[in-house]
């Protein structure tokens, strides 16, 4: 392709010259990384506006220089698209002036602690504000374990992985696995994720919860059926809905732990009906045995979350 002449310097008005229009991108040779970096040293401002520049390269509308942004992946909402790559990588100049010693921060060598470091300077508030501390930061985790921020492979968040079922399951494999059962929340139809419950960057909850100060009162977020109070309560369900239910996914209906009545049977051993299958004198000797043969304690307590029935001790139906 022959080289296209630049641009005329025009005159205004009284003949004063405006000042000249930079290279062509189309000029062969003319344009390239080091003549970018060398026009762009130390300068400060939004990475857009320096490309729309015709002093730093001439014919760059707001079409190309978009689409430039989104091949290299940077958003012009982002600090960085405000500072350059300094926001994270620290300043060139002194790398320019002493290569050799002086070396731009590397996010994949980087410590956990330094790579951090940096991330929070931006994203220290809202689901982010309680990152130091949490049981990923804790355990030496750093941001771009799960984010990159050139060569994210996700839609949204900038994770590494296509799916946060995904990328969780690289540690999380037992979780992830019970995703399989027959009984399961609809992570794997694409309905919830796993920061529909969780925040991995940190939460007052237990197990990284998002909302309340225990299980039972975030699952209540969504199960507000279940929360009550009721005149007649039981136990086990105001104090942790996990002593029944598995959330990741059971082979067992209602994603219980176990089948029934030998879920009912872990703590009611001592009660008017069967203490336990095992007991054979019982089986053979009492009329009460039969509660136990293809039946479930919630045939008849079907109130098994809470009563508000005057007569509803034992939440019958």
């Amino acid at each position: 392709m022959p080289a296209v002449p630049p641009h005329p310097v025009p005159a205004g008005p009284l003949g004063v010259r405006w000042h000249a229009y930079e290279l062509e991108p189309l000029q062969a040779g003319a344009v390239d990384a080091a003549h970018l970096r060398a026009r762009s040293r130390r300068r400060t401002g939004a990475i857009k506006a320096a490309l729309l520049d015709a002093r730093l390269v001439a014919g760059v509308g707001n079409i190309y220089a978009c689409e430039s942004l989104y091949v290299a992946r940077v958003d012009p909402r982002t600090p960085a698209a405000k500072q350059g790559c300094e926001t994270c990588h620290g300043p060139g100049s002194l790398h320019i002036e002493d290569p050799v010693n002086v070396k731009p921060l590397n996010f994949k060598t980087a410590a956990p602690a330094d790579a951090n470091a940096v991330c929070v300077t931006c994203h220290n508030r809202g689901e982010h504000a309680l990152w130091e501390g949490s049981q990923h930061e804790s355990r030496d985790l750093s941001c771009t374990t799960c984010h990159s921020v050139h060569s994210f492979k996700s839609e949204t968040k900038q994770l590494i992985k296509p799916t946060q079922r995904e990328l969780c399951v690289q540690c999380h494999r037992d979780k992830i696995a019970k995703l399989d059962r027959s009984g399961h929340m609809p992570v794997r139809e694409g309905k919830m994720e796993c920061t529909s419950c969780h925040n991995v960057h940190g939460a007052a909850n237990a197990k990284l919860l998002n909302a309340g100060g225990s299980t039972f009162e975030f699952c209540v977020t969504c199960h507000a059926e279940k929360r009550g109070p009721t005149l007649w309560e039981h136990a086990p369900v105001t104090e942790n809905c996990l002593t029944c239910h598995d959330p990741h996914g059971s082979n067992n209906e209602r994603m219980l732990v176990a089948k029934q009545p030998f879920l009912c049977q872990r703590c009611h051993v001592t009660s008017r009906h069967p203490p336990t299958v095992y007991e054979g004198y019982l089986e053979n000797n009492s009329t009460n045995a039969n509660k136990i043969y293809g039946r479930s304690c919630v045939v008849c307590h079907q109130q098994i979350h809470g009563s508000n029935a005057p007569s509803g001790k034992a939440f019958l139906r």
